[in-house]
């Protein structure tokens, strides 16, 4: 893959691991951002997320460290530190070292997952991690579905990609045909960027001989920044969905899947997921596995030579994108008065 031409270093939240992942007790190691992390699960089940080097002597707390209680102690010299990066004990000391703090990153447990909120100016999180069953408005909750880990997930480290490739994929009707070889093109209902968190809503089917006039099926998505997408559909196989791309380095990011399928009748009470679950699970992570194929080589355009029926959803979305990446990236932008107008033609579903 070409490096593209984006930071990856954008603000937001972004999954750096599936919660079942962190026991209690565990100190769990990453790298995300180009910086090495632990991350950990205090007596009482909280999760917190740290830079990696303790800030006596910089010792890796991911190597010997452990947790006691609601600190975690660094293997070298004992010191402790609680889930806000905060010294509280020098075991030869009376006095903690208040002077010192590890970073230690705003932390969301949420839909099965851990989250982190990445900022490189430090600002505190402004928008939240969406609820992939509170925030869609048919009722239903994690009790209607099977439990997605670890069957029915997808892990791909290092890949050479970006996050804004996920979320440019939902703009791009057109891909629907050619890669996931829908019988016709998806209408698009809902484009609303207008903040930091954005709805792409639109029209499919997947089986054969289905047309757009027949169509009853569809997919509601939120996205939250560039790290965060979750969807629903509607009128097909009762799936959700959650892509999370997080960046590793300069060039490279972690891939995670998370599906959850609809239970079926007679299922309701099983403890885990079912033989069903499995295979309806593998067939939406077959989809999403032919996206990574086509993103993991990809040269980012700018600017993408797009036809009429693209122009509004791309641009639209890249320039919603632009607010997540730090200030002195040069990155396209679109004129104010032009942005309206392809809105408004989006909403319309006349471009």
């Amino acid at each position: 893959m070409a490096p593209p031409p984006l930071s990856m270093e954008p603000t937001g939240w972004f999954q750096v691991a599936w919660s079942p992942e962190i026991t209690v007790g565990a100190v769990h190691k990453m790298k995300y951002f180009g910086r090495e992390m632990v991350a950990w699960r205090s007596a009482s089940g909280r999760v917190s997320v740290f830079d990696a080097y303790c800030e006596h002597l910089g010792a890796h707390l991911g190597y010997g460290g452990h947790v006691e209680g609601e600190n975690l102690v660094c293997p070298f010299h004992g010191w402790e530190w609680n889930a806000d990066g905060r010294n509280v004990c020098v075991p030869y000391e009376k006095h903690p070292n208040k002077g010192r703090r590890i970073r230690s990153y705003p932390t969301v447990e949420r839909n099965a997952a851990v989250w982190i909120w990445y900022d490189v100016e430090r600002r505190e999180p402004y928008f939240d991690v969406p609820d992939i069953f509170a925030d869609f408005s048919d009722g239903k909750t994690a009790d209607d579905y099977y439990p997605p880990i670890p069957a029915a997930t997808l892990y791909r480290p290092g890949l050479e990609l970006h996050p804004q490739y996920v979320m440019e994929n939902g703009v791009d009707f057109a891909h629907f045909k050619f890669v996931h070889k829908t019988p016709f093109m998806p209408e698009f209902t809902r484009h609303d960027f207008g903040g930091p968190v954005s709805y792409v809503d639109f029209t499919i089917a997947f089986e054969e001989g289905a047309t757009l006039e027949s169509a009853t099926s569809g997919v509601e998505s939120i996205n939250a920044g560039l790290g965060v997408s979750v969807t629903r559909s509607w009128g097909m196989i009762d799936n959700r969905t959650m892509p999370a791309v997080t960046p590793v380095d300069e060039t490279t990011s972690d891939v995670r899947f998370t599906v959850w399928i609809g239970r079926k009748p007679g299922e309701e009470d099983t403890p885990g997921i079912t033989k069903y679950g499995e295979v309806m699970a593998g067939f939406v992570i077959e989809q999403f596995e032919a996206d990574i194929h086509i993103w993991s080589h990809q040269r980012y355009s700018d600017p993408p030579a797009l036809s009429r029926k693209e122009f509004a959803g791309f641009r639209a979305l890249r320039q919603w994108a632009t607010q997540f990446y730090p200030e002195s990236e040069e990155l396209v932008t679109v004129p104010r008065s032009e942005l309206d107008r392809l809105r408004a033609a989006a909403a319309l579903g006349s471009a």
